[in-house]
């Protein structure tokens, strides 16, 4: 540990060289500048570093490393586990960093290590062009790609780590490095799936895809009709083109104009179907579920930007998640799944989601940690609520969603799907013989684990 002396020392060379905002636990907006959005966590990182460029980067590590602190990362704070903060640490909070620049003829976009899915979806649309991102607009772009990257577009231009060209970092020693297929290859290909571990990423560059149109099915059925709902999502979408994805999520009816005001606040279970395409292709796919009764039905063209908002969760609540891959959705499942969302706490926040994946997500290349890319379905058991008391219902109950559906699960996990589950659920998130070469990776880059607020690959 550093002296106090050369600890305010050092303090006071970081105020006067940042460019951006500076905060400690005794500077007002600390507390603002802590929150994330999961209000179960409740850290208290030493010193909060709001950079505005790479070079505030380097100042905010090399500050860090000087005082033998360790460092998390906060892009769009997002994690579930609140992996952002960590408390006696320094943070270097990159929201200010947020620019999105869009090459269109190179079908390429530029994105800063703080923008969110909204500033990128906003940026690529007007040219007809996007990527798969995550499913809500307020997900930061960085931790979602680095992690793997599934979101409605996945099944049509793969997963997110499919579409990365380049990676600009700083590692754990300040030390700027470019990350592509010809620089630094074995980083990069450590930052198909290995998060956060080998550095600050200040900008990534990803792959667009030419999208002119998008349309939905969104359709809201009573939970007596979930079990054959349900099916008929999953056979509609193994029988369908890559480009319809979608989910069925058991829901809560939010106060909203497609929800019948009588279904508010009851169960329900939806069916969200997407396409990258028209409205009237897209309804000859969806025909099977609008055959079904339903309560509610929101259908047709919408902008993809739109869609992206559709299922935000909102800041403030209490998150606790986690997620299964699956070998596959034969009828014993979707009863066991129906089962658990008919078991859901309401009326609550919390989503019982099943996603599929195949497509350009199975055909993608196979050399990335992302081992979970063969699993056709995958559920996302998404805990979310308001007060305390419900901590142990809503936790327990996302646990049993993981047993009882445990019989199908491949083992392997998308990792920025769930929160803190320990070191082998780490290994399952990037696979046994990638997490050995991870591990050689993270020695080089970051061989004191200085990145370690994150789901951590110690040095090898």
């Amino acid at each position: 540990m550093a002296s106090p002396s050369k600890a305010g020392a050092a303090l006071t060379a970081l105020r006067e060289d940042l460019v951006g905002d500076v905060f400690t636990p005794e500077d007002l907006g600390y507390e603002d500048a802590r929150t994330v959005f999961n209000a179960m966590i409740d850290r208290r990182p030493a010193v909060i570093a709001q950079c505005v460029d790479e070079t505030d980067v380097v100042r905010s590590l090399r500050f860090a490393r000087s005082l033998d602190l360790p460092v998390a990362v906060r892009g769009g704070g997002h994690s579930v586990a609140g992996m952002a903060l960590g408390d006696g640490a320094v943070v270097v909070d990159l929201r200010h960093m947020r620019a999105v620049t869009v090459d269109p003829a190179a079908e390429a976009v530029r994105v800063a290590g703080g923008a969110t899915m909204s500033d990128l979806d906003r940026a690529t649309q007007p040219h007809g062009l996007a990527t798969t991102g995550g499913r809500v607009s307020t997900t930061g772009v960085g931790g979602f790609v680095l992690g793997g990257g599934t979101g409605w577009l996945d099944r049509h231009c793969g997963l997110a780590v499919d579409n990365l060209l380049g990676v600009e970092l700083v590692t754990a020693d300040g030390s700027r490095v470019h990350a592509s297929d010809d620089e630094n290859p074995d980083l990069f290909w450590a930052l198909h799936g290995g998060g956060g571990n080998f550095g600050v990423a200040t900008a990534i560059t990803l792959k667009l895809h030419e999208l002119p149109e998008f349309s939905i099915a969104l359709l809201l059925y009573l939970p007596e009709h979930g079990l054959e709902a349900t099916r008929t999502f999953r056979d509609v979408i193994t029988a369908g083109p890559d480009e319809a994805g979608g989910a069925v999520i058991y829901l809560t009816g939010p106060p909203e104009e497609f929800v019948p005001p009588h279904l508010v606040g009851t169960l329900l279970c939806g069916v969200l179907l997407t396409y990258a395409g028209s409205e009237a292709d897209m309804r000859k796919v969806a025909e099977p579920l609008l055959a079904l009764p339903h309560e509610s039905e929101v259908v047709g063209a919408m902008p993809y930007a739109d869609v992206q908002c559709m299922i935000d969760d909102p800041p403030g609540m209490r998150n606790y998640w986690s997620a299964e891959y699956l070998t596959g959705a034969p009828d014993d499942f979707v009863a066991a799944f129906c089962a658990q969302g008919e078991a859901m706490p309401v009326p609550t926040g919390t989503l019982h989601a099943l996603f599929p994946q195949g497509g350009a997500i199975g055909t993608g290349p196979h050399t990335y940690p992302v081992p979970y890319r063969d699993a056709p379905w995958g559920v996302h058991p998404f805990g979310l609520w308001e007060d305390p008391a419900d901590d142990e219902r809503c936790v327990q109950w996302v646990r049993d969603v993981r047993t009882a559906v445990g019989p199908w699960s491949t083992g392997a996990v998308y990792l920025n799907f769930i929160g803190d589950e320990g070191g082998d659920r780490v290994v399952a998130g990037v696979g046994a013989e990638n997490s050995r070469r991870l591990a050689e990776v993270k020695r080089r880059y970051d061989p004191d684990n200085v990145f370690r607020f994150n789901h951590n690959i110690r040095p090898g």
